[in-house]
């Protein structure tokens, strides 16, 4: 298994970011393995953690009560799971559900708020990283509900 340092270093949202800040970001990870139909996290809950996984898929929905996990979106390695610990109230918008086993590395929000709290340069790099991030989210679920709500025209 890759130390946290290696395998940051070797995700795209980490590129070009210096070893001691790496150093700063694995200070608030973990490895983590989490079995297939676990819940990540459930909306309304508090908003305190985000994962970047290693192996397996999450499903992101909305729970229903007559239909369970309405799945919005479905993300995999290499991809980053979680928002919510970044804005206040820091709760979660969504429900996330492991779809097969998960291996992760599990970020502490409120560790990564505070050593962005305390150095502005950091706080401030790292925001422009994720909303790069969040960017992508939002042209991608704008493209899928062109697709949904697009409608041919009649001849």
């Amino acid at each position: 298994m890759k130390s946290i340092m290696e395998t940051l270093a070797a995700q795209p949202i980490f590129a070009d970011i210096d070893e001691s800040t790496l150093t700063l970001l694995a200070g608030c990870a973990r490895h983590q393995r989490i079995h297939a139909g676990t819940r990540l996290f459930t909306e309304g809950a508090p908003a305190t953690d985000f994962h970047l996984i290693r192996e397996g898929r999450v499903a992101l929905g909305i729970y229903t009560p007559h239909a369970g996990l309405v799945t919005l979106e479905t993300r995999g390695p290499g991809q980053i799971v979680g928002w919510s610990w970044l804005f206040p109230p820091y709760r979660w918008h969504f429900d996330a559900e492991a779809l097969e086993p998960l291996a992760t590395i599990q970020f502490d929000g409120h560790c990564i708020r505070g050593k962005c709290d305390s150095d502005p340069v950091l706080g401030y790099d790292l925001m422009k990283r994720f909303s790069t991030l969040l960017d992508a989210d939002l042209r991608s679920t704008h493209l899928r509900l062109l697709d949904v709500y697009h409608r041919a025209p009649t001849s």
